[in-house]
């Protein structure tokens, strides 16, 4: 258009000469150009703006998502067993403790299986009645509510919460599930542990007062002996044995029965193990029997009661003469084994069935025809106060060796000193 009007110009004639048509042509395409112009740059502007707008929404968007896989990462790392539900009832999220407490009892649920179909769907198959109920009541009530349950012989504690948009609208549920069972288990054992506390101290108050007309009792057996006939002295010995054997019975009750801290002093153990040698060579020759030491004085010092450590050995020692026939050998032995000290004591007796090692240390459990089962009962007593542990290893036919394992004193550090200059 501009040729249009130019090249007239350029040939000697006037701009005002142009026809009235040709201006207004002109007008009109310049009015044209000029809007069409003004249409671009709106379009380019709406055009940049959209994708600005688009690029500050992805970059939303990546830390949305960032955020919710943060948040997903810190249920699955909390120790506890989270679900989240919508309006209708469908869980809308769980972590992994929680997937694993719904596996323990429904191991075909998968996540996938569980957030495509309304809870009361998913676990109304698996629960009994009752236990349905009351979930359902949990979830249908909505409300922050605390309450416990009891299901294939597990306690759970249930907590639910109302989720609430900012403009206070209901947005579901969420519900934690803590498992209770070993803490309801230990609960169970205190109080057991209690009761039992309290009647082994009124037995070993009563056995206390027992053994004070006991001694009466023999103190006059005796005398009744001496200005008795001869030929009924055996009677009379018979029952002082089982007088006697009666008070052993409440000795061994009341050392197991008590609960006090023992004074204990840094000693070695094997010199405790020649002090009881004499004693033990003595009961294993009227029965026939030898005696091997195999003691080790490199042990460290070990802090010790020694009148317990006495009886323990004792005990131990007398139990594998007991098991032994003639001609049998008792083996003592100490020896270090990583960070503590082990005392063995083996027998070539018969040996212990695998189905009563279990029941060895169990009060009143005897093999004997004569015992009390109270003697393995007190030597582990004895070792826990040390903070130690007794193990038994016996094969049918061979022999037994129990192994009493007591903790060396840990080492004290030495302070840093400073040095100033």
């Amino acid at each position: 258009m501009l040729f249009i009007v130019i090249v007239p110009k350029m040939q000697g004639q006037s701009i005002f000469n142009t026809p009235p048509t040709d201006a207004i042509l002109v007008g009109v395409y310049l009015l044209t150009a000029v809007i069409l112009g003004g249409l671009f740059i709106v379009y380019i502007e709406t055009a940049w703006d959209k994708l600005q707008v688009k690029e500050r929404m992805k970059g939303i968007s990546e830390r949305f998502q960032w955020e919710s896989e943060k948040l997903q990462q810190i249920t699955n790392v909390v120790p506890l067993n989270i679900m989240s539900f919508d309006d209708n009832g469908y869980v809308t999220e769980l972590n992994e403790y929680m997937l694993s407490l719904i596996q323990r009892h429904c191991p075909h649920l998968t996540r996938e299986i569980i957030l495509s179909q309304p809870a009361d769907r998913v676990f109304g198959h698996s629960m009994d009645q009752e236990t349905y109920e009351h979930l359902r009541g949990i979830l249908l009530n909505r409300q922050r509510a605390n309450t416990k349950i009891k299901y294939d012989s597990m306690t759970y504690h249930i907590f639910t919460a109302p989720l609430q948009h900012e403009s206070g609208i209901a947005g579901g549920l969420v519900m934690i599930i803590q498992d209770l069972t070993e803490e309801e288990k230990i609960r169970s054992e205190l109080d057991n542990v209690e009761r039992l506390t309290l009647v082994g101290q009124m037995a070993a108050g009563i056995t206390h007062e027992i053994r004070n007309p006991m001694a009466v009792v023999r103190g006059f057996l005796q005398l009744m002996r001496e200005k008795s006939p001869e030929d009924l002295h055996s009677y009379y010995h018979i029952v002082m044995e089982e007088l006697d054997r009666a008070n052993s019975i409440i000795n061994d009750f009341l050392s197991l029965a008590q609960s006090r801290v023992s004074d204990k002093e840094m000693v070695q153990l094997h010199l405790i193990m020649e002090e009881l040698t004499p004693l033990i060579w003595a009961d294993a020759n009227l029965r026939g029997q030898s005696v091997e030491l195999k003691l080790s004085p490199s042990l460290p010092l070990l802090r010790l009661n020694v009148r317990e450590i006495k009886q323990l050995i004792l005990n131990l020692a007398r139990n594998g003469m007991e098991a032994m026939e003639a001609k049998g050998v008792l083996t003592l032995e100490t020896c270090e084994h990583e960070d503590t000290a082990q005392l063995i004591i083996t027998d070539t007796g018969s040996g212990i069935p695998q189905s009563q090692l279990k029941q060895l240390f169990a009060p009143f459990f005897t093999t004997k025809s004569q015992g009390t089962g109270l003697g393995l009962s007190l030597c582990l007593s004895i070792a826990e106060r040390h903070n130690g542990t007794i193990h038994v290893e016996s094969e049918v036919g061979k022999g037994t060796s129990v192994i009493v394992t007591i903790p060396f004193e840990p080492k004290e550090e030495p302070a840093e000193v400073e040095v100033y200059s």
